[in-house]
């Protein structure tokens, strides 16, 4: 569905590439999440993959089409995505909002069908939002405006969601209820690419999880061929081990204390 071709990116008056030569793929009916240290360009492949950053090599694609000619609208059809920062020029409620989601489908003139308020209403009660539905967006808690952010990309629909760190500030709970989410859309044939920090839970719900550093990727595969001691202690640069989630057997990096 979404694949990463050899991408190269260097940010103006930087001495190093964000990106170099990166390929990955996400698929429809996976998990696929994109994990690794601070600066180390996750947060670039989704800049990528909605034209705000040029390459300088590769391509992104979105099936067999390139997605710098893809019309806008067209693109947005088929992959919802959920950046880490977003800012609007106006504030809205939360209902207001989350119909955002519909606009590639309904454009400035169209007005919402039954289809449309279906969606809408899907959305928000999958993110667990309904009670938020009248208040002011910057009224918002740091995690509420999360999972209203999920639930707009949710009432956008299409074949992929492309999520960029979604449980920044959100306690254990809503972290769980969002991985579970995904996961569930995920097997809803939808292809799931997600940028986290959380390794742990990540590595309980993803297919496939790349390890990127410094620009490259470093390991790839399944939680099990990524989670590994001697790698991921080679690029966090901190002792650590890793065990068995005690719930599901998946594996579980503990961070040690400096030596």
């Amino acid at each position: 569905m979404i694949h990463f071709e050899d991408v190269v990116v260097r940010y103006p008056r930087s001495t190093a590439d964000a990106l170099n030569g990166v390929s990955l793929s996400a698929t429809r009916g996976s998990l696929t999440a994109v994990v690794g240290p601070n600066g180390s360009g996750k947060s670039t492949l989704v800049r990528a993959l909605i034209g705000r950053v040029t390459l300088s090599r590769g391509v992104v694609r979105v099936d067999d089409h390139d997605a710098s000619t893809v019309d806008r609208a067209a693109l947005a059809r088929d992959v919802a995505v959920v950046t880490q920062r977003e800012e609007l020029a106006f504030v809205v409620t939360v209902n207001e909002y989350v119909q955002l989601g519909r606009f590639p489908h309904l454009g400035i003139w169209r007005s919402a069908g039954v289809d449309d308020r279906q969606a809408i209403e899907a959305a928000i009660d999958a993110a667990g939002v309904g009670d938020l539905r009248d208040r002011p967006i910057d009224a918002l808690s740091g995690g509420e405006w999360q999972r209203v952010r999920l639930a707009r990309a949710l009432a956008q629909g299409g074949r992929a969601l492309v999520l960029d760190e979604p449980t920044t500030f959100l306690d254990i709970g809503h972290e769980m209820a969002v991985f579970e989410l995904l996961h569930q859309v995920s097997r809803r044939g939808i292809a799931v690419l997600l940028v986290s920090h959380q390794l742990n839970l990540v590595a309980r719900f993803a297919d496939r999880i790349v390890l990127i550093h410094r620009g490259v990727v470093a390991a790839e595969g399944s939680p099990d061929d990524v989670m590994r001691a001697e790698i991921l202690e080679r690029v966090y640069e901190w002792p650590l081990v890793v065990t068995r989630d005690p719930a599901i057997g998946a594996p579980a990096l503990v961070p040690l204390r400096s030596r």
